[in-house]
């Protein structure tokens, strides 16, 4: 089932995220739920606080053919290398972009949807991504990385879109 993703201005969004204790039915139909919302949307990952959840909880898909789903539960960045600066966007921030650096490389560890724990090792989009997601996790979201002219500019955007009915 689609369900609404949350926008920016709503205090879900900003708050640390609990952790998953029960890998049970009502878990896996969030995870399915989240990956047809974040198809739909389309994105290419989502966390569990974007669709109003406050539980450590994202899902990804970086592929261009929609077949290589990652789930990732209580997540722990291992560690991270490199660098890498591009457009980044959010589906809690519909519609803006800018560029934003991140690490190049990154290994994390988590649990899957059974509660098995697994480490995995991605590169640049993919690096990007689940370091995007795991700061949703820790109530940070990516308008704070950029510069404080362009965060300003963004929320001026934001609340001219409120202002209008349009946020």
């Amino acid at each position: 089932m689609k369900r609404e993703i949350v926008k920016y201005g709503s205090k879900v969004l900003t708050e640390k995220a609990a952790p998953v204790t029960e890998f049970d039915d009502a878990l896996a139909q969030l995870v399915a739920d989240m990956f047809e919302t974040m198809y739909d949307a389309p994105g290419v990952g989502l966390a569990a606080p974007q669709v109003g959840v406050s539980k450590r909880l994202f899902v990804m898909d970086c592929s261009k053919e929609r077949n290589r789903q990652f789930v990732f539960i209580n997540p722990e960045i291992i560690q991270t290398e490199g660098s890498q600066t591009g457009d980044e966007g959010c589906l809690s921030f519909p519609g803006i972009y800018f560029d934003v650096e991140r690490a190049a490389r990154v290994i994390v560890r988590a649990q899957d949807v059974k509660g098995t724990w697994f480490e995995a090792d991605f590169l640049d989009l993919e690096a990007r991504c689940v370091l995007h997601e795991y700061d949703h996790l820790e109530g940070d979201l990516f308008i704070e990385k950029a510069s404080p002219l362009r965060r300003e500019l963004v929320k001026r955007k934001i609340w001219k879109l409120k202002r209008e009915g349009k946020w």
